[in-house]
């Protein structure tokens, strides 16, 4: 089996360096300044416990893969990302199997609209891509929760291979048949990425986290959604991640925390705290606080303002200001 791992970011570039040195067959695909340092150098993986540079085969672009039986594609990009990278990999690979390692609940939706083999994947995984070329993985024993399985349910002999050989790099990844279920838990937790990147650090963000949430709550009852509790998602397994600095350097922040390190110019809250002002639109339920922390997240990728632009006392009284207006 070889894996394509599209999107060699924090999440991806993990994935695809724990899988490399495990023996396994991995092309990475990149762009930009990180994708040239990747060709030059070869990718910089850093945990607590070790530094290596790994020459991982990385390519730009799909067309630039002949792609074979056997071949599995990882998808690993941001989820405003995904439509035109699945546009691409259909033009160049066919109907290969696609596994959705991504945030939010609509890329594996996006890919079975292209693909008929299309698997679901929870990520729960600490990692930070902030350089060209250089991905830091913030565990030195347990690297992550990869479980996944067939979208909309069930499983295979395919998963049970990647999630047998993500196990034995590393990571701790299982079968399961509902690992929709598991997604729709995680989005629980995402929905904070927003606060995170946006608000001040010293500033305290539980309770816009538990305003947002239950906001994704009512919605969740109220489309019939089944979604995994917090302690299932990070019980145990969860604790087994022992998270550490590396040179020094402690975890900045989530992924949406990153891109506006990065100034990348966007933002994937569109399908976090956008995925419940959607259901919420669909259902009759009020989404006042995440339809208003997506907002506020374009606007700073937008105009690439660097995390913690916002206070958080005042997102949270323009959320007040919206409810008093539509009330």
């Amino acid at each position: 089996m070889r894996y394509i791992v599209y999107g060699a970011g924090a999440i991806g570039g993990s994935i695809g360096a724990r899988l490399f040195q495990h023996s396994d067959d991995v092309v990475l695909i990149a762009r930009g300044a990180h994708l040239e340092k990747l060709r030059s150098d070869g990718l910089a993986f850093r945990t607590p416990a070790e530094s290596v540079v790994l020459p991982i085969t990385a390519v730009g672009h799909p067309s630039e893969i002949t792609f074979a039986d056997g071949d599995v594609v990882l998808l690993t990009m941001k989820s405003q990302d995904t439509a035109l990278a699945l546009e691409h990999l259909r033009a160049a690979a066919g109907d290969v199997p696609i596994v959705c390692a991504q945030n939010g609940v609509a890329n594996e939706r996006m890919a079975l609209r292209r693909f008929s083999r299309v698997y679901a994947m929870l990520v729960i995984l600490p990692a930070t891509h902030l350089e060209p070329g250089e991905v830091l993985m913030h565990a030195s024993t347990v690297g992550g929760v990869l479980d996944a399985g067939r979208y909309p349910d069930g499983t295979d002999e395919l998963i049970e291979q990647v999630t047998a050989d993500l196990t034995e790099s590393g990571f701790s990844a299982r079968p399961d048949p509902r690992a929709m279920r598991l997604k729709y838990g995680k989005l629980l937790q995402n929905l904070g990425n927003s606060v995170q990147a946006l608000c001040q650090r010293d500033e305290a963000g539980g309770e816009r986290l538990r305003l947002v949430q239950a906001e994704a709550i009512s919605c969740y009852e109220a489309a019939g959604i089944e979604f995994a509790p917090v302690e299932e998602l990070f019980g145990q397994r969860g604790a087994d991640i022992t998270r550490g600095d590396i040179d020094g350097r402690s975890r900045g922040g989530g992924s949406s925390w990153q891109s506006l390190a990065r100034g990348a110019g966007s933002i994937e809250t569109d399908f976090l705290n956008g995925e419940i002002a959607l259901l919420g639109a669909l259902h009759g339920v009020p989404t006042l606080y995440n339809r208003m922390l997506q907002q506020a997240s374009a606007e700073a990728a937008l105009e690439r303002l660097p995390p913690g632009s916002f206070s958080a006392a005042d997102l949270l009284r323009q959320a007040e200001q919206s409810t008093a207006t539509t009330g």
